[in-house]
């Protein structure tokens, strides 16, 4: 069982030295496929659930659990659009960036959302119609987001979680240690689904522990609070990434890597997993740069030799198959084949050598 336990540490270019990180080779291949953006709202076959004259649902994909009350902070990501020109005007997925709901404490424009929220489960993926009474309104917005006036609106949302209220107490509310404790929580619960082989679980928790450690919380911190913060916040990122990589989502686990390294640009565990990522999707230079800057700080470490050592027998096989191909296209250099020559070349060479011949007799006579 040790000896077990070592080569999945190894395998996964790790040192087992504390509980936050997860041995992503324990898990089982789950496949959850990232919501989508092809230009436009998804399609979606099912019929509309009316949950408000103003406000329709469709599911893309089944939650789990209960559905939140009120005062329950929600955590969510979204896409919106204007529904009848299909003009995107916000994306969280892309700002790798969760948003934070309270129910019945939501902006006036994120009412129909709010509605729609509340009739969700945890990691439940669904497409809301929104009228523009629910939404930004008679007048709607010229600053951002850009929203023009009576606009109906889709949202593409996904539900990750939610806190049951503290009687709707915000995450700016609370105060520094509340949060880090909350987020500390979170990651925890998702290390033990990862022990569960429930990957999109565990990826939800991680993602509401982020939540709590958002941009404009950590821009206040410094000190020792932050350091405490980086201690809970890293971790999940890099818990992520194993995820994603397991999920074979290796973009993102690029992102989520270039994250942690933004706060730490020598942390191992991030170079290895974002080389991981890199090198799956074909970007070997890149891979190879990150592999070998982890080396740095790990020289022992057996699961980074072993990467530039596939890294490197990858690159020659390129080269073997490349010089194959041009092989074939342009073959070896012909050897020359000596020319027959023609009957009437051939007279016509006697002929003149016959000729000088004789001029060459007949011009010491003349002399």
């Amino acid at each position: 069982m040790e000896d077990a336990r070592v080569q999945l540490n190894q395998s996964s270019g790790l040192n087992d030295d504390d509980d936050d990180d997860v041995i992503t080779e324990s898990a089982a291949v789950v496949r959850d496929e990232p919501p989508q953006d092809d230009k436009g709202p998804p399609k979606i076959d099912c019929e509309m659930e009316v949950l408000h004259e103003k406000v329709k649902k469709q599911v893309i994909k089944e939650g789990h659990g209960q559905q939140p009350a009120k005062f329950a902070t929600c955590f969510l990501h979204y896409r919106a659009w204007v529904e009848n020109s299909s003009h995107k005007f916000e994306d969280t997925w892309q700002e790798q960036r969760p948003v934070e709901l309270i129910l019945g404490k939501e902006k006036t424009e994120m009412t129909g959302l709010g509605i729609g929220v509340a009739n969700m489960k945890s990691g439940e993926r669904a497409l809301l119609h929104v009228g523009w009474e629910l939404g930004y309104g008679k007048e709607g917005s010229f600053s951002f987001p850009n929203v023009p006036p009576m606009a109906d609106l889709l949202y593409e949302v996904e539900l990750i979680g939610f806190d049951e209220a503290k009687e709707g107490k915000a995450r700016s509310d609370m105060t520094v240690e509340e949060r880090i404790q909350a987020a500390d929580g979170r990651k925890m619960e998702g290390n033990s689904y990862f022990k569960e082989e429930k990957l999109p679980e565990a990826m939800q928790q991680y993602e509401m522990a982020i939540a709590y450690m958002g941009d404009d919380f950590m821009f206040q911190l410094f000190g020792k609070y932050r350091d405490m913060a980086l201690a809970v916040k890293n971790p999940c990122h890099l818990n992520m990434a194993a995820c994603l990589l397991r999920l074979k989502r290796y973009e993102e686990a690029v992102g989520q890597c270039s994250v942690v390294l933004s706060e730490d640009e020598n942390n191992v565990k991030a170079l290895f997993r974002r080389g991981k990522a890199r090198a799956e999707l074909g970007q070997t230079d890149a891979a190879r740069e990150d592999f070998q800057k982890a080396r740095k700080f790990a020289p022992e470490d057996k699961a980074i030799v072993k990467e530039l050592r596939l890294l490197a027998e990858h690159d020659k096989a390129v080269f073997e198959k490349q010089k194959e191909i041009y092989k074939g296209i342009f073959g070896p250099r012909p050897e020359p084949k000596p020319k027959r020559l023609s009957w009437v070349v051939v007279f016509w060479q006697w002929l003149v050598s016959l000729i000088c011949s004789l001029f060459k007799r007949r011009r010491p006579k003349a002399d």
